[in-house]
């Protein structure tokens, strides 16, 4: 589905977000959208929450149950060894930044669902292609 920045609670309506606790995996280019989308999600599900790309700290926790994640340039494996999964498996909405196929894999693997949102811009907003496992 192709969305422009303004259309984005359309895909929260799709995705049936308010009902859908679990865990996004968002892939994509440099500024493709990503935190812009977590954002609209946050704001979606209720929360006031000035939201940041946890970029140099890894999360941010905005109200008791949406967790936002930034893993760029980071080892999906060392993130497990220091408690990822633990984080992933707390009740609520977690939004994964460069969420890649290695963490897919491992997340497949143990028998933990996600929902993986790649984002390609184009010319009259972006796309949004939409996967479950």
């Amino acid at each position: 589905m192709i969305l422009n920045e303004n259309e984005l609670s359309i895909l929260c309506d799709e995705l049936r977000l308010k009902d859908s606790r679990g865990i996004y995996l968002l892939s994509g280019d440099l500024a493709s959208g990503k935190t812009t989308l977590v954002k609209e999600m946050v704001k979606y599900l209720g929360s006031s929450n000035l939201v940041t790309s946890p970029t140099y700290l890894l999360s941010h926790v905005y109200g008791d149950c949406i967790f936002h994640y930034d893993i760029y340039m980071r080892d999906v494996l060392e993130l497990l060894e220091l408690g990822f999964l633990e984080e992933l498996e707390k009740d609520g909405w977690h939004f994964v930044e460069w969420g890649d196929k290695k963490l897919a894999t491992i997340l497949t693997k143990v028998g933990i669902k996600y929902i993986s949102i790649e984002i390609k811009p184009k010319e009259c907003g972006r796309e949004y292609i939409v996967c479950t496992n």
